[in-house]
């Protein structure tokens, strides 16, 4: 594989900088105010926050929704578009908790909820209806 995916290029471009997949994480449980991700996501500046918001409501990821006139509020939430990345942010979190190095304290992966498991992430075939292992995958569309 000589090129990068032009699809990979534009996920980048759409979430690849510091904050906007911890934006998009904290949104994943529901709506949030503004002052209430500047709490959720640790560190970040307030005019940070606000251009990443503003970037990511003009990507289709989040919206932003009017819930005072005087003075005009909103509070944001994800999009559908928003909720299919939120699958990719669970894999990047089960592979970091799955490949902390030797020594240092792991991270804890997604948890089923009603049983506590931790979960795997899967390649799931809709045509065979089962899961397709790793020597089955076309992996170089990335």
């Amino acid at each position: 594989m000589d090129e990068v995916s032009p699809a990979l290029e534009s996920a980048m471009a759409t979430v690849g900088d510091r904050w906007s997949l911890l934006v998009v994480a904290a949104l994943m449980g529901g709506p949030r105010r503004f002052g209430e991700l500047l709490e959720s996501v640790v560190g970040v500046a307030p005019n940070i926050l606000a251009s990443r918001l503003r970037h990511l409501e003009r990507q289709g990821v989040v919206v932003s929704r009017p819930y005072s006139e005087r003075p005009p509020r909103v509070d944001y939430q994800l999009t559908a578009r928003g909720h299919d990345l939120a699958g990719a942010i669970r894999l990047l979190t089960a592979w970091e908790a799955n490949s902390a190095p030797a020594g240092a304290e792991p991270a804890s992966p997604p948890r089923h909820q009603p049983c506590g498991t931790p979960m795997e992430p899967r390649w799931w075939c809709p045509t065979c209806g089962r899961n397709a292992e790793d020597d089955e995958a076309d992996l170089y569309w990335i």
